[in-house]
């Protein structure tokens, strides 16, 4: 039935029914619910929200989330249709429509990965995000956090890093995604080439079609997609590097958050190349044409290509499937785009944890003769290293090659990347270290030796993870509360600094703030981790 908008012409049109007689009551009350939703319909758009505040209405149809007295929790949003099939090794293509409520009370499958003793986990159906928001978030805009899990692009999901205390405290909305990973993700075969002819980096396109969906439905979930910000930790922080000097991702965030990023670690499109076709030949798919090659890769068991996931870059024997730059979507290497002035002009928070590399080596034994032995990599220069890194400062040989390492893989890079950022927009540097930190899960138990802020140490100041330890004492707890309010207030104004915080500098200099339990100053990151040393030296 339909209905204006006119007060009066609804008041008389009820009189006349009204006076029709008894019999005519059922159609009456009809008559007054249409008039009733008419006069709803020309309200305010506010006034049109659902009043079951477990429902959203995305473009591609309904969820239904969790609420509880905190915040609302939205699991399992597929951001793109399945990447399967045909659509393997492909960019990622728009998701499907759906009328009825869509169950979003759990998480979607992780993207396929290699799990615990060879074992493999997750399904190539993955392209899934989650949305957690205030209670109530819904009554305006907040802004938005989006978080780009690390895992050297072969493990990890959003999933795993839940936000309720960034959500609750900071007054955010928080996305958390999936990407494809390994092979899936990287592979660079000029068979399986985008249309436009750039190879690989099929994970990078997944993280913008996901910052799409966020521009395109955020604001029903009660975020602002006019204040959005990306961050990551290690891979994440990589990708996020990636995004500040890609083409596609312009205007799709507005401020970046790098927590221990070794974007160094990134390869040129020659070399994913040449690596790519080599896998290819090592999963069955030697080179022929390129309509064959495609054919064959795209019919390989998932489980076989995710077991032997692609290595582009490798650094002290360690690779991993690399970002490739030199084509249209990545056009140059993010640290050479950084000192050439051409990022995103967005504030950029950016940090290091300052015992980095000893997470990389718990698991490892070094004697003090292998040391002199590991230091030859660094070939003319491994006096020099010798000469910074004496053996007789550290307790064991394995913390001395974690400091080696530490200083060049991680802290001096992102110092780097740090002052050059400073050329686009305001910057805001840190050193976590906090030296008692509890350890992340997969490390040896009890450690081999103190581990420090180790890389990854941080996350669990900021995110619940699962089988992960809170911030144990009560400095840790104090220190936990103070970094989410500085995250809090950069992801609201681009600035850290808030009431009741100590002051965090601008970075103009060298000046990093200090994350530790129990003092608040800063410190010179080029100075503390030697970093004139190693600007001589090209990271392997």
């Amino acid at each position: 039935m339909n209905a204006d908008c006119s007060g009066s012409e609804r008041e008389a049109n009820w009189r006349t029914k009204a006076r029709r007689g008894a019999f005519r009551a059922v159609l009456v009350s009809a008559v007054m619910a249409a008039v009733f939703s008419a006069v709803t319909a020309c309200g305010d758009e506010k006034d049109q929200q659902p009043t079951d505040a477990a429902v959203v209405q995305t473009r591609s149809g309904p969820v239904r989330g969790t609420v509880t007295a905190d915040e609302r929790a939205f699991s399992g949003i597929p951001y793109a249709a399945p990447p399967v099939g045909e659509l393997r090794w492909k960019p990622p293509a728009a998701p499907a429509v759906w009328s009825a409520e869509r169950d979003a009370t759990k998480p979607g499958a992780e993207c396929l990965q290699p799990e615990d003793a060879g074992r493999l986990t997750g399904s190539e159906d993955c392209l899934f995000l989650n949305v957690w928001t205030p209670s109530g978030a819904a009554d305006r805009k907040r802004p938005v956090l989006v978080w780009i899990h690390g895992g050297a692009f072969t493990t990890g999901s959003g999933s795993l890093y839940n936000p309720a205390r960034l959500v609750r405290t900071g007054d955010m909305v928080v996305v958390t995604i999936n990407y494809r990973l390994g092979a899936l993700g990287f592979l660079g075969h000029p068979a399986v080439a985008h249309e436009d002819g750039q190879v690989g980096n099929f994970g990078l396109l997944d993280q913008q079609a996901a910052l799409r969906w966020v521009r395109d439905n955020i604001a029903a979930f009660g975020g602002d997609p006019a204040k959005v910000t990306i961050a990551g930790e290690s891979a994440g922080a990589m990708s996020v590097c990636d995004h500040l000097v890609s083409p596609a991702s312009d205007r799709l965030f507005h401020g970046a958050i790098l927590q221990s990023g070794p974007c160094e670690m990134q390869t040129d499109r020659q070399t994913a190349v040449a690596k790519s076709e080599e896998y290819s030949a090592t999963i069955g798919c030697p080179d022929a044409d390129a309509a064959a090659v495609a054919r064959c890769l795209r019919a390989v068991p998932a489980e076989q290509v995710a077991a032997t996931p692609l290595h582009f870059t490798g650094e002290a024997g360690v690779g991993l499937p690399s970002p490739s730059y030199g084509q249209p979507l990545l056009p140059d290497d993010p640290m050479v785009a950084f000192r050439d002035g051409k990022a995103a002009k967005v504030p950029v928070l950016i940090g290091v944890n300052r015992d980095e590399y000893t997470y990389f080596v718990a698991g490892q034994t070094i004697t003090a003769q292998q040391y002199p032995d590991l230091l030859k990599m660094f070939g003319p220069q491994a006096d020099a290293v010798t000469a910074q890194y004496p053996l007789d400062r550290y307790a064991q040989p394995e913390l001395a090659w974690s400091a080696v390492m530490t200083d060049h893989v991680f802290a001096c890079p992102i110092a780097d990347n740090t002052k050059s950022l400073t050329r686009t927009g305001p910057v805001y540097a840190y050193e976590f270290a906090d030296p008692d930190a509890a350890p992340l899960p997969g490390l040896p138990s009890p450690p081999p030796f103190p581990l420090g802020a180790a890389h990854g140490f941080e996350l669990p100041y900021l995110f619940d993870l699962d089988r992960t330890p809170s911030p144990a004492t009560s400095a840790q707890q104090a220190l936990s509360d103070k970094m989410i309010r500085y995250w809090s207030a950069f992801v609201h104004t681009g600035d850290p600094n808030a009431n009741g915080l100590p002051h965090w500098p601008r970075h103009t200099g060298d000046q990093s703030l200090v994350l530790h339990p129990d003092t608040a100053t800063t410190t010179n990151i080029h100075e503390t981790h030697h970093c004139a040393l190693w600007t001589q030296i090209p990271t392997p």
